[in-house]
């Protein structure tokens, strides 16, 4: 069958026909950079769909992180250990500059990159291995930290490390907040901060420390003794290396590793600060604006991860029906099973459109070229994508799952990998309840108004219908009591982000061809399900020219 041919091509490369993301960087990347984006994306692409992936698989199932807590004499030293396929995965990956190229100069092109291309690389790793994608998220945490807020001492010792690309020994990032008894209530923490001859030092345990044993500094959250304050704003950002400069360790221990359902790649453990030397980053009292402006970076990367499962899971499904025969013939023929994969790749397609729309407004605030109402934007945006596309992930996963029947349910396969990875995403950088205080937050400062003067820019005539009841309903949302608020905010923000993706993809379309024209209109009439009963859906009509 020449179409399973074909896919098979697409499988070998995860960037080579990724066609909405070719014209995403085009759109968004400067000529040299664009350039220079193409060559290495597409080395990036074949080593993502190749070696990184079977070296994923192999992780996952028989290769996970271990803890040497002891040595022969019986002396800790809380050694995480990690096969030689996942060393060699963290060389390559970090090599290409993913963490690097944001805050250093691309040496061929004597420039920066950014975070579309930074994301670009982030999105074609997650479809291999969404668990590793977290410790370069937790890097990326660190650089963004230790670039934008250390002071000159600080950051000379430190960032060289973290954005290493094979010039200097690499220091892997990670962000420690979660404490037992706090959770999501950072302002319950309790790991104490004490001056001791001159030089800070930690105490306490932080109870979900993921890349704990790998990472090279740890940015840490910690309350200074004497504090006055209390809860978050008495919280101080410190990094922490995790051994001294003559490589031993530095007064850390990790009291165990943590038995996750999925991301296994990535070690998660308990970790216990007994006196670990710490530098102070930044102004003491902005620890916590300083971790939560890390954290909106890394919600990003989240979505980036979801939308990359998302591109990952409607591939096997599509490859696996185009080859599957039943009834004699091939599921892919079935127009049920057309409606299901058309629909899946209308949903991706908007949600990379919204994702790299929300990236480069990212760009545009961290190179401090954005206004406050553009500011306030961005951190909707970004709430309102991670909580969408976490979702969207787990269904993706469960219909390719569906879709492969009982062989998508063993383990052989790629999907309950998938499934297992992408459940976290609803967790991670903060739950569907959190994200929805986010919004409460959010829309007392008025940021709704600033997305609905965005939305309300759409020629679409069904968008506009949209568009207009939404005003009415954040209108009525802004009379309701916070109480009552917290009951509608999830559904709300549901309604927000469709619109966003959908508002994006009709965009997209008018810039390029009929294709991203059919999936904007195959978006809108499944998310709102705006069909005839009986009609054929556009998923079906438009399915060759979509998805084959």
């Amino acid at each position: 069958m020449q179409v399973l041919a074909n896919d098979q091509k697409k499988r070998s490369n995860f960037y080579t026909h990724d066609e909405t993301l070719h014209q995403l960087l085009e759109d968004k990347l400067q000529n040299s950079l664009h350039t220079y984006a193409e060559e290495k994306l597409s080395a990036f692409g074949a080593l993502c769909a190749g070696p990184i992936d079977v070296r994923a698989k192999v992780t996952d199932r028989e290769g996970e992180p271990r803890l040497k807590r002891y040595d022969a004499y019986g002396e800790e030293i809380s050694e995480v250990i990690v096969n030689e396929g996942y060393k060699q995965t963290i060389t390559e990956t970090y090599k290409t500059g993913i963490v690097g190229y944001v805050h250093k100069p691309i040496p061929e092109l004597g420039e920066k990159g950014n975070y579309v291309y930074s994301f670009a690389q982030g999105y074609l790793l997650s479809q291999a291995e969404p668990g590793f994608y977290c410790p370069v998220t937790l890097t990326m945490a660190t650089a963004y930290l230790l670039d934008h807020y250390a002071d000159d001492e600080v950051k000379h010792r430190f960032l060289p490390h973290v954005c290493a690309t094979g010039d200097v020994e690499l220091f892997e990032g990670a962000t420690f907040l979660t404490e037992r008894q706090g959770g999501s209530d950072v302002g319950a923490n309790v790991v104490e901060a004490r001056l001791e001859n001159g030089a800070w030092r930690l105490y306490g345990e932080k109870y979900f420390a993921s890349n704990a044993g790998m990472c090279g500094v740890a940015m840490v959250l910690a309350r200074q003794v004497g504090d006055q304050f209390g809860g978050s704003k008495g919280l101080t950002l410190f990094a922490v290396p995790w051994r001294n400069e003559e490589g031993v360790l530095n007064h850390i221990t990790v009291r165990r590793l943590k038995d996750k359902l999925g991301v296994r790649a990535v070690p998660s453990g308990e970790v216990v600060f007994e006196g670990a030397e710490a530098f102070v980053v930044g102004d003491p009292s902005k620890g916590i604006y300083y971790m939560l402006e890390a954290l909106n970076l890394s919600r990003i990367c989240n979505a980036t991860a979801s939308v990359g499962i998302m591109k990952r899971a409607y591939e096997e499904a599509l490859y696996y029906t185009q080859g599957r025969i039943a009834f004699g013939q091939s599921l892919v023929e079935f127009p049920m099973v057309q409606e299901t994969l058309g629909t899946l790749q209308a949903k991706w397609h908007a949600s990379l459109i919204a994702l790299f729309d929300l990236i480069e407004r990212y760009d545009d605030i961290t190179h401090g070229v954005a206004s406050a109402e553009e500011q306030l934007l961005v951190r909707l945006l970004i709430a309102l994508v991670k909580k969408e596309t976490a979702e969207a992930s787990i269904h993706f996963a469960h219909e390719a799952i569906e879709l492969h029947g009982g062989n998508g349910y063993i383990e052989d396969f790629v999907t309950p990998r998938l499934l297992r990875d992408a459940q976290v995403l609803t967790v991670w950088e903060g739950t569907a309840n959190i994200l929805a205080h986010e919004l409460i937050r959010l829309v007392q400062k008025n940021a709704h108004v600033v997305l609905l003067q965005e939305l309300q820019q759409t020629k679409h005539p069904y968008l506009q219908q949209r568009v207009a009841q939404l005003e009415g309903l954040l209108m009525n949302f802004t009379q309701l009591s916070v109480e009552t608020q917290t009951i509608e905010a999830k559904s709300l923000m549901k309604e927000m982000a469709q619109l966003y993706e959908a508002v994006s993809a009709v965009k997209h379309g008018e810039k390029f061809n009929n294709r991203e024209k059919r999936l904007a209109e195959i978006y809108i009439e499944h998310t709102w399900q705006n069909r005839t009963f009986g009609e054929i859906p556009l998923a079906v009509k438009y399915f060759e020219e979509v998805c084959l």
